[in-house]
């Protein structure tokens, strides 16, 4: 028997890795802890000089790269506006991306969202389409709504002193849990669709968004009203939750809550 020690494991070696929305909500995770590991990040966004809508500046930033990370948003709920804000951004990146060796792209999704087609989410279920038909391997994480909705929606909809919300069964993920899973993800082969991500507890929207409120001195009544059409059906029947085969994070919301006090 050999007395020579078992060697330890080695990390991953420093990849380049883009990220597309690299200065939004879970884009400006990915990219801190990404450069914590040691990689080396390139930022696609306006304020480096790349326009993913229009593709300017994408052939120069992507020299290089080997992996994308696309986590770009915008705040339309209309089916139109998002299915053309995704699919042009979509196959901006992909066709950059083949132009220039990219070997993976890693596409953010949402739970749920082939049970509910329309709105913000049409544009994502033509993300994913445009992914999965690419040439450029690739993996899709899909998570549930991150803590921030709660703040992202309130005000949206104002009656006088009244905030209303959309009647909403949640399962609120930490974003940077999901930029955690994401830096996994862009770091291993390429692997199609992996395990979903959700929070550790499912809440109701309304109640979210109150303690919320309540936790940064907004003022107003908070209410909850049902939408109606499929949407809102989704929204209230649990389909934008995640199955049993998920995995989960660990902060909850009330942990959350307490980092923006």
């Amino acid at each position: 028997m050999s007395n020579e020690p078992t060697p330890s494991p080695q990390p991953d070696p420093p990849a380049r890795i883009a990220v597309a929305g690299g200065t939004g909500t879970v884009g400006r995770h990915v990219v801190e802890i990404a450069r914590r590991r040691g990689h080396d990040v390139v930022v696609l966004s306006r304020t480096t000089g790349v326009d993913l809508v229009a593709g300017t500046g994408l052939e120069e930033a992507l020299h290089g790269v080997q992996v994308v990370v696309d986590v770009s948003s915008q705040v339309s709920q209309k089916s139109s506006e998002s299915r053309d804000f995704f699919g042009t951004v979509t196959r901006n990146l992909l066709a950059a991306e083949a132009g220039a060796g990219v070997g993976h792209h890693v596409a953010l999704s949402i739970v749920g969202i082939d049970r509910a087609p329309h709105g913000y989410y049409a544009g994502k279920v033509l993300q994913e389409e445009l992914v999965r038909a690419s040439e450029v391997p690739w993996s899709i994480l899909r998570a549930t709504q991150f803590h921030e909705f709660a703040s992202q929606i309130h005000g949206a909809v104002t009656l006088g002193p009244l905030h209303v919300v959309p009647r909403m069964l949640s399962e609120p993920v930490a974003a940077a849990e999901v930029a955690d899973r994401l830096v996994d993800v862009a770091t291993a082969p390429a692997a199609g669709r992996v395990r979903d991500l959700g929070g550790p507890r499912r809440e109701r929207m309304v109640d979210m968004v109150r303690r919320w409120a309540s936790a940064t001195g907004r003022p107003g009544r908070v209410v909850a009203v049902p939408l109606p059409g499929a949407l809102g059906r989704a929204m209230r029947d649990g389909s934008l939750v995640t199955g049993a085969d998920a995995d989960h994070g660990t902060t909850t919301f009330d942990q959350w809550l307490e980092t923006v006090r």
